[in-house]
């Protein structure tokens, strides 16, 4: 088979990440997905500031910057001015569930007809490796450096727990640490492109993804550490799976 780059992206300019991060991944299967499924020149994205802003530089599609924390709303806003678009919210873990937990959940309470994809990475990475809504039990990050302690910092954030109780369409938690759970995870986000397509709401997919600078590990190290820890506080899944949604 032949392996060609989507026209949609192009990693040689500005996209600026750390090495071994999963955010080129994640815009490369972004892209595939959009191709295979032909929707390439009907994609709009409202990308965060933070690690995922570079991703503008990287995605050759229409795209419009959010405020930290309010990407989601704002693409809700941006599918009820132009319901023919499909629109894709790329928040990470610390804006879509700490200071964006209300736009991530109300949204899926709308059943809003977008695609928000979570980049989580248990951190907030752009900031300086803070301790974020997903930072694990037991994790050392640059504001717990004795790890996380549940009894003063609460229980890590499990958005599929807290979603599952809406009239949401899909809800699905992936990875991009190896070739098998990266195509998974391209399935996954043309699932939900199609969904919108159909009309049938709100799409959420979450995606782990490695963060060697702020984890203090190897890119190789990273990877085993989505497999071995992070995967195991958040199992991978569709948990969310509903057809009709809004038409």
């Amino acid at each position: 088979m032949e392996f060609r780059i989507p026209k949609d992206i192009d990693l040689t300019q500005q996209a600026s990440w750390c090495p071994g991060c999963g955010h080129g991944i994640i815009c490369h299967v972004i892209a595939e997905a959009a191709k295979e499924l032909g929707v390439s020149d009907r994609i709009v994205t409202v990308d965060d500031v933070a690690c995922g802003q570079f991703a503008q530089y990287a995605l050759k599609y229409n795209s419009i910057m959010g405020a930290h924390g309010r990407v989601v709303v704002t693409a809700a806003g941006v599918k009820r001015a132009r319901p023919d678009a499909l629109v894709i919210a790329r928040p990470g873990d610390g804006s879509a569930y700490s200071i964006g937990i209300e736009s991530t959940l109300y949204c899926g309470l709308r059943n809003e007809n977008i695609l928000n994809i979570v980049v989580n990475n248990s951190v907030f990475g752009m900031t300086g490796g803070q301790m974020s809504p997903t930072s694990l039990v037991g994790m050392k990050t640059a504001t717990s450096p004795k790890g996380r302690d549940p009894k003063k910092n609460g229980t890590p954030v499990d958005i599929s727990k807290l979603m599952t109780g809406t009239d949401m369409a899909y809800l699905a938690r992936c990875a991009v640490n190896s070739p098998a759970n990266i195509e998974k995870t391209k399935q996954c986000i043309k699932k939900a492109l199609q969904k919108q397509m159909n009309g049938e709401g709100y799409c959420l997919v979450e995606i782990l993804s490695m963060c060697p600078t702020n984890w203090g590990l190897s890119p190789e190290a990273a990877c085993d550490y989505i497999k071995d820890t992070q995967s195991v506080a958040f199992p991978l899944g569709e948990f969310i799976d509903r057809e009709g949604g809004i038409k």
